[in-house]
């Protein structure tokens, strides 16, 4: 592997790092750094797609007002990283305490992560998060660990 493969795969390891220290600060500013601004994002709530960064970070504003103190986990990371595109996928928990002080320990969801270069800066231009389904009773099956 040469060293600016190992580079890219460190920066993009690094913006992934910097999703789960904007969720613990409850930064959206720091997220907004991590996203391209034309970011497709298919999260586990309506709608089918939310579009753009400010969608994206809409998203985020209403995690950070539903807890008083969260957390994220990002685990099982692998990625394949070429000269201007990147892609990983791995688990990922949201857990914490809710505002009204009920803890809860989150559940485990796949994450997929597709970056671009740009600029010389990696960004995430997609994610995807997701719950097996049971195809019987179509609810998500929630309880499962990596």
């Amino acid at each position: 592997m040469s060293t600016q493969t190992l580079d890219d795969e460190a920066a993009v390891r690094g913006r992934l790092d910097g999703i789960v220290e904007g969720i613990h600060a409850k930064d959206l500013d720091r997220l907004r750094q991590v996203y391209a601004a034309d970011v497709v994002s298919f999260d586990v709530e309506p709608p089918l797609q939310h579009v753009g960064v400010e969608a994206k970070l809409a998203n985020w504003a209403r995690v950070f007002a539903a807890f008083a103190e969260v957390r994220y986990e990002l685990r099982d990371l692998d990625l394949t990283v070429g000269d201007t595109v990147a892609f990983g996928h791995g688990f990922g928990r949201l857990s914490g305490t809710l505002a009204d002080g009920t803890v809860t320990a989150g559940m485990w969801v796949r994450a997929t992560f597709c970056l671009r270069k740009d600029g010389g800066t990696w960004l995430v231009a997609h994610d995807q998060v997701s719950v097996p389904l049971d195809l019987r009773t179509g609810k998500g099956l929630t309880g499962l660990e990596p």
